[in-house]
């Protein structure tokens, strides 16, 4: 089992059965859905999908406190270097690496990556997504900002996640119609919706993407309440 938090928009916490934790996308400061009051007692890894600065907000003071392990694209990762970030794992799609007790394979995400950086936007390589293999075999995949794309089949084929967490907003990310083909293409037993609401032009709701769902029922809309955890 792991207690996973949703701080809003497309950052989430995962508390493994090691005790260790693990941060997706830190977006803290600035972020109108983060939890009042919490506060990080322990950080082990961080993974980065992209270098928008709703999803990499925070790597950089978050690393610099607590000297997690630091997963993104090599490019980001190289962006982060310069910024004085230590222990980071580049890595780039298809490709698999160990974590502490997690095994993260990269894949696609379509979807763009450029980093702001002292007034103007720099390379950061390419928004991507991850799979994530727990020590119980169970795996879940974190899509990150992404459209729906064909080769979501294909994570289904290669990975088989149980659960899938996807953003919903629309505008910036698909939206429910396209995340209920997503949903479509990987058979995920359970999704939960993220990155909408945080602003008023995310429009996309979970109980439209349950709507559009609703001839699907192998398939669970795992609306997380923020800042509680909830067990998986």
């Amino acid at each position: 089992m792991i207690e996973i938090t949703w701080f809003g928009h497309g950052t989430f916490q995962l508390r493994l059965d090691s005790g260790e934790v693990v941060l997706l996308d830190p977006w803290t400061d600035g972020n109108p859905s983060y939890p009042a009051g919490h506060v990080f007692d322990r950080l082990d890894t961080i993974f980065i999908t992209h270098g928008h600065f709703d999803h990499i907000h925070d790597a950089i003071p978050l690393a610099k406190r607590f000297s997690p392990k630091v997963v993104s694209i090599y490019e980001t990762c190289a962006w982060l270097e310069s910024k004085g970030v230590k222990n980071t794992m580049p890595m780039n799609k298809g490709g698999s690496q160990r974590v502490g007790p997690v095994t993260v394979t990269m894949t696609h995400a379509a979807h763009s990556c450029g980093i702001q950086d002292e007034g103007g936007i720099v390379y950061g390589g390419e928004a991507a997504g991850y799979v994530l293999e727990l020590a119980d075999s169970r795996r879940l995949y974190f899509a990150g900002d992404t459209n729906v794309f064909s080769d979501m089949e294909l994570i289904r084929q290669l990975y088989e996640p149980e659960l899938a967490f996807l953003p919903i907003g629309d505008l910036f990310t698909m939206g429910p119609r396209e995340a209920a083909v997503a949903c479509r293409l990987l058979k995920p037993k359970k999704v939960i919706p993220m990155h909408f609401g945080t602003f008023p032009p995310l429009t996309g709701t979970p109980e439209r993407l349950a709507e559009l769902l609703r001839y699907s029922p192998g398939i669970q809309v795992w609306p997380l309440e923020i800042g509680r955890a909830a067990a998986w």
